[in-house]
């Protein structure tokens, strides 16, 4: 059998009894590479072919001699009856158009690259990229009637995103679909590389295992690779979960949460604030859900951590000499900022004292600001996302509040440290509209007739009697009206859901899922009929253009529309991270 560099360097195919095309390379065609960025590449084949019957080539060399790094010929591949060539953590180090050729006997397939530099120094020396998932224009919309106010169809008052100067649009679509999860989008941020739903830090191959895909560097791995600088993640969700998993972490499937919780203990980002500590608990202790004795708390205790667990003791590790701070205030996802502060449903009993998200954000800019290289932050409002799935509108928009407050403590921040670029932005979007109001004091029970459209929408009269931009109450006579364009078969009661997170659809005896019958007594409550699948129990994410915005120096690269990997590169660009860099 030839050599495998004999392999890759032969300038023609030899004549093969099963002729077989190159079906797949990645990094795709039309990829954008981060030059000196580590990655994997790999040419699938649709049939089983001899080593040496094959010749990949960059701009007419040996893919060898542009890329060098560990190279494999896989004869037939698990849960394939087809060959592949992998190259692992390669790089190239030249910016410009690469042409790849990959030829099995007659077939040949063919895809281009963009390798692209950045700016020689760095233009900001602190990121904080902030996430509202799901966040989408009628959140925003809500959010700032809600909590501002309008009078004679003025707001009050602006946001604090309201005052970002820089703005695009940004596409959210996978590389499998024009529709979109929140792996793949914020991998797509993180990475520079698009992605197929639930993959994260991979291309998605097509062998079954979900850790075996092509990997690319992720933000975290580039700032440890390149800089000094520190890392902070804070999230209301998980810290497994899709949104943070992706700063730091490879997995073909986000479900992997274990692997995850591994791979952001190898990056160590110095402040990790969120839920999620079910997964950092050996399987002896109570609520863990690990198959192992593997003891992360201990791990990151031992690797100079302070550890926080509720409100009370975070704000004591802001005080700790190594700046080094694992916040776990909940097993699974934090509650709703209207569950946690205002109603104290949800777990909030069992959970009472978790940090609100702008508190999250506040002393992790304390402790990363200590770094004299500067940082990268990723902030994530992940309820937005979580309460507007099911359908419940006056959570999301609570929490959109939140998220803006986190905004405002970035903002505060970047007043006096203005070398602070600032990203606001959604991974994607949720098919939800602000369509007017509905009011109680309109005669007659059927509560579809007290919604206003129109002229007769009027204004809410949501009050903020003491100051702390949420209102007083949601449950207000006139309160806004926010609808789904899909959704399961559920129950429209024109009201704030009181008790407890909504729940629309439940699953009858043929695994169908049904409008849940819990609110089919609420006086006024109306049947709607879903329009997505009935294995669906809740509303779908919509393909819309998320809205970007930011400010501080870089943020000029943020224009027109981009695709979401583009918006990895204009962060590159701040950080100067196609250059090498003394560390």
């Amino acid at each position: 059998m030839r050599g495998l560099l004999a392999l890759l360097t032969a300038t023609t195919c030899l004549a093969t009894a099963m002729v077989a095309s190159a079906t797949t390379i990645y990094p795709l065609d039309r990829a954008t590479i981060l030059s000196g960025s580590p990655f994997d590449m790999k040419v699938e084949f649709d049939g089983v072919i001899a080593e040496g019957d094959v010749t990949v080539k960059i701009n007419g060399k040996p893919a060898k001699d542009v890329l060098g790094g560990e190279i494999a010929f896989i004869e037939k591949e698990a849960d394939a009856d087809a060959s592949a060539i992998r190259f692992k953590g390669v790089t190239i180090a030249e910016a410009g158009s690469y042409e790849i050729v990959a030829k099995a006997g007659d077939e040949t397939k063919t895809v281009t690259w963009d390798v692209y530099g950045t700016a020689e120094t760095p233009k900001a020396k602190n990121v904080i990229f902030l996430v509202g998932d799901g966040l989408s224009v009628a959140h925003r919309t809500a959010a700032r009637i809600m909590s501002r106010g309008m009078t004679e169809g003025k707001a009050n008052a602006r946001l604090a995103m309201d005052d970002l100067d820089r703005m695009a649009f940004i596409g959210t679509s996978s590389t499998e679909a024009i529709a979109t999860d929140s792996a793949n989008t914020m991998s797509a941020y993180m990475t520079g590389h698009k992605t197929a739903v639930n993959a994260i830090g991979v291309y998605a191959d097509r062998t079954k295992d979900s850790m075996d895909d092509p990997k690319v560097e992720t933000m975290a791995e580039a700032l440890r690779r390149q800089t000094n600088k520190a890392i902070g993640i804070v999230t209301t969700s998980e810290l497994q979960d899709a949104t943070p998993a992706a700063v730091a972490s490879h997995t073909r499937k986000r479900g992997d949460k274990a692997e995850i919780n591994q791979m952001m203990f190898d990056v160590k980002p110095d402040v990790i604030l969120g839920g999620g500590s079910a997964y950092f608990l050996p399987q002896a202790t109570p609520g863990s859900k690990r198959k192992d004795d593997k003891d992360f708390v201990k791990m990151y205790q031992d690797a100079g951590y302070t550890l926080a667990t509720n409100k009370e003791e975070l704000e004591k590790a802001t005080g700790t000499n190594t700046g080094k701070i694992l916040g776990l205030f909940h097993t699974g996802n934090m509650d709703s900022t209207l569950d946690r502060e205002f109603l104290k449903k949800g777990t909030v009993g069992k959970f009472p004292n978790q940090p609100g998200l702008d508190e999250m954000t506040k002393v992790a800019i304390d402790q990363l600001s200590k770094n004299q290289d500067g940082f990268f932050l990723m902030v994530e409002g992940a309820n937005i996302d979580k309460m507007s799935h099911p359908l419940d509108w006056d959570r999301a928009v609570m929490d959109t509040i939140e998220f803006d407050k986190a905004i405002g403590v970035a903002m505060e921040f970047a007043k006096t440290n203005p070398d602070t670029m600032i990203v606001v932005t959604g991974d994607h979007t949720h098919g939800v509209s602000l369509i007017g109001t509905v009011d109680d004091e309109k005669e007659g029970t059927d509560m579809r007739e007290k919604v206003g459209t129109y002229a007769a929408a009027g204004f809410p009269n949501y009050t903020d009697e003491n100051g702390d931009g949420y209102p007083d109450k949601i449950d207000v006579s006139r309160r806004l009206f926010l609808s789904a364009n899909n959704g399961p078969d559920h129950y429209e009661t024109f009201r704030p859901k009181l008790d407890g997170p909504f729940v629309p659809a439940i699953q009858n005896e043929q695994k169908q899922y049904i409008a849940n019958e819990q609110y089919k007594d609420v006086p006024g409550a109306v049947l709607v009929q879903g329009n997505i699948p009935r294995d669906g129990d809740t509303g779908v994410h919509a393909v819309d253009d998320v809205v970007l915005q930011s400010t501080g120096p870089g943020s000029e690269g943020f224009k027109g529309y981009l695709e979401q990997s583009d918006v990895y590169r204009v962060l590159a660009d701040a950080f100067a991270l196609g250059t090498k860099q003394a560390k």
